[in-house]
């Protein structure tokens, strides 16, 4: 077993959590699941467990670690200052030298798919992937999860195991759902939304004083950058008026997704265009971080622009 030293060092920061939950109101990976041992404080608890022996370490308790969007939300809102982060990077550290073969959330490659083109290496803003040894290696302790090399690797090698609600085929069974509920009738766009910039943004709108219409639903989906236009056009095909996707500021994007994203979306209306269906069904918004009003602000925009042109033909 590995030396629980690196663990030792953040006791004090440990002994620091109240247990007050401000982490886990603005944790992605908890709002998708809803249980505890997912959220922030559920894994300092389960840490704290390790270290005074009541816990043993196992790989359950290593892959809940590797288990993070990396948004760093749970950072800003602990009211007692624990550095979640640093304490996750070392405690999955420990757990990786204690010989837990586990991934969570970070990007996983299939090596006899893998075309060996780099381009998940040339792209990662992380430095989280290397060419050794003739095969990509993924650094699980700087890997983000953000996703960005599954959108420009060409053979579809890359997956993120455990999406959250964030991988295509989830986004798509949830689309499918909305667009063919009858008891929504008023239906009728996409909303989505960067993890890093929007999702604060639409947890602090799901308080009362905010409203969020039924006319769209709100899908997040990690960084923006990894948004496919097969997935926006699943939504129209779906029933979807229209489709918005809200991103960070370029100047503010941490992953390198605003800009693909808006030239992806530039292309695809080029497209719809020539087919007669038009250019302004897709629209790219951006939304600083933690900023609800804007966000719902630019939503409700969109959605009376819909409205004049009505559902597609």
């Amino acid at each position: 077993m590995a030396e629980i030293t690196k663990l030792e060092k953040w006791r004090s920061a440990l002994n620091k959590c109240i247990r007050c939950g401000y982490c886990y109101e603005h944790c992605p990976i908890y709002k998708a699941s809803g249980w505890e041992i997912d959220s922030p404080r559920g894994k300092l608890i389960l840490l704290y467990g390790v270290l005074s022996g009541e816990i043993e370490p196992s790989e359950y308790v290593a892959n809940k670690l590797f288990e993070c969007f990396h948004c760093n939300r749970c950072v800003k809102a602990c009211s007692s200052g624990v550095p979640v982060q640093d304490v996750y990077n070392d405690a999955r550290a420990f757990f990786l030298e204690a010989g837990f073969d586990v991934v969570g959330t970070t990007s996983v490659t299939d090596h006899d798919v893998c075309a060996r083109c780099l381009n998940c290496v040339r792209m990662c803003k992380h430095e989280a992937r290397t060419f050794a040894d003739g095969k990509i290696v993924t650094d699980r302790i700087k890997c983000q999860s953000c996703g960005n090399c599954l959108d420009v690797c060409p053979e579809k090698a890359i997956t993120i195991q455990r999406g959250y609600g964030t991988n295509p085929e989830e986004l798509w069974t949830r689309v499918h759902s909305f667009f063919n509920n009858a008891q929504n009738p008023e239906a009728k766009a996409v909303v989505f939304g960067c993890n890093w910039s929007s999702y604060p943004g639409l947890q602090a709108s799901r308080y009362d004083r905010f409203e969020i219409s039924k006319e769209y639903m709100i899908l997040i989906t990690a960084c923006s950058g990894r948004l496919k236009s097969h997935t926006v056009l699943q939504a129209l095909e779906q029933g979807a008026w229209g489709v918005l996707i809200c991103c960070c500021p370029e100047d503010e994007c941490e992953h390198g997704g605003s800009p693909r994203v808006k030239e992806r979306m530039k292309y695809l209306n080029r497209t719809l265009e020539r087919l007669g269906i038009g250019s302004k069904r897709i629209q790219v918004a951006e939304v600083p971080q933690g900023n609800p009003k804007q966000f719902l602000d630019a939503a409700g925009k969109f959605i009376e622009e819909l409205k004049t042109l009505g559902p597609i033909a």
